[in-house]
Order: C-alpha cells, then structure tokens, then sequence
C-alpha cells in the first residue's frame, strides 16, 4: 500500500482540525442579560412619543454685559438663589472714575462762571434801573441809557450761556455715572443662578457671538420643552396628558402640564440615532410643566415624553 500519497491530505486535516479547535476556542462566551431598567412605557392607548429636556419656567436667561472690561468681583455661585436686580459680577472701573472726577470738575468751574455772570447782570441791571429812575432827561445821554441797556441783554445772554454750560457738565457726570453702575451687572428677574463661567481677572466682552458668562433661571416651577414630529401633528390633542420619564429610570414618571405650543415648526437639533430618523425631519415644540419636581429632576436633563393622542387611523 502506498502510504506517501496519504501524508498531505492527513496533513491538511490535522490543520483543519487544529484552526477550527483554535478558533472556537477562542470565541467570546455570549451570555445573555436583562437590561438594567425597562425601557419606558406609555400608560395611554394611543400616545405620541417624543424627546424632551427640562428648563426653567422663565427658559434659561444669558446674563450678558453692557460694557467690556475686566472682572474684578463675582458675587455668586451655581445654584445660588438671587432677587431681581441683585449683583451678579463687577467690571473694573478705574477709568470712569477718572471721568466721574473730571465731570465733577468741569461742574463746578461751570458754576462758579455762572454765578459771577449773574453778579454782572444784577449790577448792570442796577444801573440800568437808577438810570431809568431818573426824572431829568438831561441827567443822563440818551445815548448812555442805550449802552447800559444793552450791557444788561448782553450779560442776559452770558448768564443764559453759563447755565447751558453748567446743565450740559451735568449730563455728562449723569453719562459717567451711568457707566459706573453698569460696570455691575444684576439680575433681570428673581431667580437661580443655573451656571457661572466667569473668574475674578477674566476680561468679559460686551459683543455678540460671545459665550454668555452666567445662565439665570426661574426654577420654580420647571417647564418641559418636547419636539414632536412633524408628521405626528395631526394626532396632536390641545391640552391632552402627558408623562416624562428620565433617561435611564423608567420607573420615575412625572405628570405634565400643558403650557402652549410654540407656533413655529423648526428643524430638528438632536438625533437619536434611530435607522428610520430623517436627518431634515422638523418639530413642533409644545411646553409643559413639571407638575410634581423633586431634586433628582435637573435643568438640560433629557426625558422621554409620552403624549395622549387620536389612533392613527384617525389621520387625515
């Protein structure tokens, strides 16, 4: 028998043997495991789905600043709760309060020209009512009565100017200390303060495209902005319940208010990854608020929201 024509294919099999013991051996072990939460359920019969986030009641408020300049105090923190037109930073100063002191200045030079106008007028305004008083004509020229009259109209006309001058002094130290106090910019409204990025050094600018320093809101109570789908418009209910479950705790839900629509469907920001989702797809805002919050629930946390509905076979 001839055994060398059996060497290879013995061979070949050994090998094939071999790779398929290696391989299956080095498989990972698949072990199948429950999810760590259920994923969320709606409690209606028929109900919109939709992606919500929580904000606050008043939406979240960008503190910006009148002025550019550098941050010498900032008087809050996160989470602080403030009243309206309470300081939340101040910019540095130095300069205007230069300008503060040189409008006072100009103030009360403008003053003291002004009164020793008005000393001018009074005395001509004697002289001309002495000369006025007399009963002979021959006392005094004609032509004199004439040069004190129109001595008095001038120093009229220079006191007039004196007090433009002062009032004009005025409104520029009113100017100044304008700028003074918006170098300390306050709450618009009474609320808490959601964020602070802003560090006592920092240089703040007053132009747009900037990121705002500080973010305010009126937490109490908490609004739930949801984007629907455009395509489920038609099964939208004015006023009809809703629920929220946060991401990742389905057995928290939370009642929701309706608030309003918000009339203008715009295009969708945040995608969920799903196969069928349109990248150009568009929604409709609607609010609600939170009826029962507690402490877990925080601004910008994303929810699961579940909106009563008609049946789709009720779609036109």
């Amino acid at each position: 028998m001839n055994t060398k024509g059996l060497i290879l294919p013995v061979i070949a099999g050994a090998c094939c043997v071999y790779a398929a013991v290696s391989i299956a051996s080095t498989q990972p072990e698949k072990i199948l495991t429950d999810p760590p939460q259920p994923p969320p359920r709606s409690q209606y019969t028929h109900s919109i789905a939709a992606v919500g986030l929580i904000e606050p009641s008043s939406e979240s408020i960008s503190i910006g600043s009148h002025r550019s300049g550098i941050v010498i105090a900032v008087k809050v923190q996160a989470g602080d709760k403030v009243e309206k037109n309470a300081p939340l930073f101040t910019l540095d100063q130095k300069d205007l309060d230069a300008d503060r002191e040189v409008a006072l200045a100009r103030i009360r030079l403008s003053r003291a020209d002004a009164d020793a106008a008005r000393v001018l007028l009074e005395q001509s305004q004697r002289r001309l009512t002495a000369a006025n008083a007399l009963d002979d004509p021959r006392a005094l020229s004609s032509e004199e009565r004439a040069d004190r009259a129109s001595e008095a109209a001038r120093l009229e006309a220079q006191v007039a100017s004196a007090d433009a001058a002062v009032e004009l002094a005025e409104a520029e130290l009113k100017t100044v200390e304008t700028e003074i106090d918006r170098c300390t910019v306050r709450s618009p409204i009474a609320g808490t303060v959601l964020q602070v990025d802003l560090r006592e050094g920092e240089f703040v600018s007053s132009g747009t495209g900037t990121a705002a320093p500080m973010v305010i809101g009126l937490i109490e109570p908490l609004n739930l902005r949801a984007d629907i789908d455009e395509f489920e418009i038609a099964r939208l209910k004015p006023g009809a319940k809703a629920m929220a479950t946060p991401r990742g705790d389905s057995g928290r839900g939370y009642e929701l208010e309706f608030v309003r629509f918000e009339p203008l469907v715009i295009p969708k920001k945040s995608l969920t990854g799903d196969a069928t989702e349109r990248v150009d797809t568009r929604v409709l805002q609607a609010v609600y608020r939170v009826v029962s919050p507690d402490d877990s629930l925080f601004v910008g946390q994303q929810m699961d929201v579940f909106i009563e509905s008609l049946p789709r076979n009720t779609e036109s």
